[in-house]
C-alpha cells in the first residue's frame, strides 16, 4: 500500500527546520528526484545522501526517505543514484553500500566523508564543529534499528532527516574549503602582475 507522509518544521540544527517527505511511492519519489534535480543542475556540487534511503540537497528542500523496504523497483531512483554527475556523501559508507548492493542498487559517484577528514588533519575540527557533535550522535536503543518497521516512529523520521541533512551540510563544507585551498594554492603560483604603463615603481601591487 502505498503512503505519503510530509513533516514541516522537523528540528535539525540550532533555527534550522527541515520539510520531511517520507513515501514508499513511486510518484511521489520521483516528483521530488525531479525537484532536485532541477535544484541540482544549477550548482557547481551536485550533493545528496543516500542511507536506504535518505536524500538530502540543503535545508530549502525537502528530505526524501525513500522507504525501500516497501517499495517497488523503480528505474527512475535506479538512474537518480547511478548518475555520474551527482555526489552522494555519507559517513563510514562501506556499509551504506553493502546494503545497496543486496538490493542491486548501485551509486556511480560515493564518497566517505569520515576518509575526507581524517584526510584534512586538524582542519575537520573547524569544518564540522557541532553538525557532527550535535546531529551526527547515533541512537543506541535497540528500537530505533527497526528501520523496515511500518510505520516509522516521529524518532526514526526525525533521526533520518537530520542524518541525511548533517552529511549534506558537513560535506558542502569540506567542499567550499577544498575549493578555496585551490584557488588559494593556484594565486600563490601565478607569477605577480605587473601594472601596464605604471611610472611609480609599484607594477607588482594589485589595485
Amino acid at each position: 500500500m502505498a503512503f505519503a507522509d510530509e513533516y514541516q518544521g522537523v528540528e535539525a540544527h540550532g533555527n534550522t527546520k527541515l520539510h520531511v517527505i517520507h513515501t514508499n511511492d513511486m510518484k511521489q519519489m520521483a516528483i521530488t528526484l525531479a525537484q532536485y534535480e532541477h535544484h541540482l543542475s544549477l550548482q557547481r556540487h551536485k550533493m545528496s545522501k543516500p542511507a536506504i534511503c535518505q536524500l538530502s540537497i540543503g535545508k530549502k528542500h525537502p528530505v526524501l526517505l525513500f522507504q525501500l523496504s516497501a517499495a517497488e523497483r523503480c528505474i527512475v531512483f535506479d538512474n537518480f543514484l547511478a548518475d555520474p554527475k551527482y555526489t552522494f556523501a555519507g559517513f563510514s559508507i562501506d556499509g551504506d553500500k553493502k546494503r545497496l548492493e543486496r538490493v542491486s542498487l548501485e551509486v556511480a559517484n560515493f564518497v566517505d566523508i569520515q576518509k575526507e577528514l581524517d584526510s584534512l588533519g586538524d582542519v575537520s575540527g573547524m569544518l564540522i564543529d557541532d553538525y557532527y557533535n550535535n546531529m551526527k550522535k547515533k541512537i543506541t536503543d535497540d528500537k530505533h534499528k527497526h528501520w523496515a518497521t511500518l510505520p516509522l516512529s516521529m524518532r526514526h523520521i526525525e533521526y533520518a532527516a537530520k542524518d541525511a541533512y548533517a552529511a549534506y551540510e558537513i560535506w558542502n563544507r569540506i567542499t567550499l574549503t577544498q575549493d578555496g585551498l585551490r584557488r588559494a594554492k593556484m594565486e600563490k603560483e601565478e607569477p605577480p602582475k605587473k601594472r601596464a604603463g605604471s611610472s611609480w615603481g609599484w607594477g607588482d601591487a594589485n589595485w
